[in-house]
């Protein structure tokens, strides 16, 4: 798995473990999505520092993500919305908003996956529609 998929993840784990435990630290919360992991050895450091950009990032800007969030989920509110799908939209908000460097494409086929891994089996559906909406009211090409 490559290093910024693999960063996804862990991101993702950490935001839920965030919104369940508002006390945790960005730290703590990324220290524990890796130690959860189970892969060999020491983390990649690129996707070590991946998955912290989009933690932090997702947490600083949190309001407009989940402004953005709700303004283009049609008929669910944010707080109706599973935690795992509500996160995996932060993530590609987020990305789809504040990270040019990545296209729109591999911004909303990740979260899809993210959806279908940790999500339900409505979720990669859910998630892909929403993005695809803010994607193209961002103008995001």
């Amino acid at each position: 798995m490559g290093a910024r998929r693999t960063g996804r993840e862990r991101a993702l784990q950490a935001l839920y473990q965030l919104e369940m435990t508002p006390s945790t630290s960005v730290h703590e919360a990324l220290a524990s999505a890796w130690a959860a992991s189970s892969e060999e050895g020491k983390p990649d450091p690129e996707a070590v520092r991946f998955a912290q950009e989009l933690v932090e990032g997702v947490q600083t800007r949190r309001a407009e993500v989940d402004q953005l969030i709700e303004k283009h989920s049609h008929n669910w509110r944010l707080d109706r919305m599973s935690r795992i799908d509500r996160n995996v939209l932060r993530l590609g908000v987020f990305e789809l908003k504040y990270r040019p460097d990545i296209p729109k494409k591999v911004s909303i086929n990740e979260a899809v996956e993210l959806g279908k891994n940790f999500g339900t089996e409505e979720s990669s559906a859910f998630v892909n529609g929403l993005l695809d909406r803010v994607a193209l009211a961002l103008g995001k090409p």
